[in-house]
């Protein structure tokens, strides 16, 4: 049973940075396409970035240029380098395969406030 476990959220100021990991049990980080999504208050899940086992990236266009999707294969762990924060970042993330989706954590709560 595949568990994913999400850290690194908090309270920033806008423009600040937040790096999200997500470690995922059972050995599948270097299995299957990894992505990141965001819930903000009120609002669907929605897709943030993803990243292929070749380590092609692709990105929400709200989080283009701000937002790094990496994984480290050793370690079975996906980050999120989230720079240049906005209030509208808000939400929970969360991190889960791309196709066919696990069982979701529990998320990491973002809060981007002044």
């Amino acid at each position: 049973q595949v568990q994913l476990v999400e850290s690194g959220g908090g309270l920033v100021q806008p423009g600040r940075s937040l790096r999200l990991s997500c470690a995922a049990s059972g050995g599948i980080g270097s299995i299957k396409p990894m992505a990141w999504y965001r819930q903000g208050p009120g609002k669907q899940r929605e897709w943030v970035a993803s990243i292929t086992t070749s380590g092609i990236k692709n990105y929400a266009d709200s989080v283009k240029g701000r937002f790094t999707i990496s994984r480290d294969s050793a370690k079975n762990t996906v980050y999120l380098q989230m720079n240049s924060l906005k209030p509208e970042d808000t939400a929970v993330y969360y991190c889960n395969a791309l196709f066919s989706p696990y069982s979701w954590g529990q998320g990491t709560q973002v809060t981007v406030s002044s």
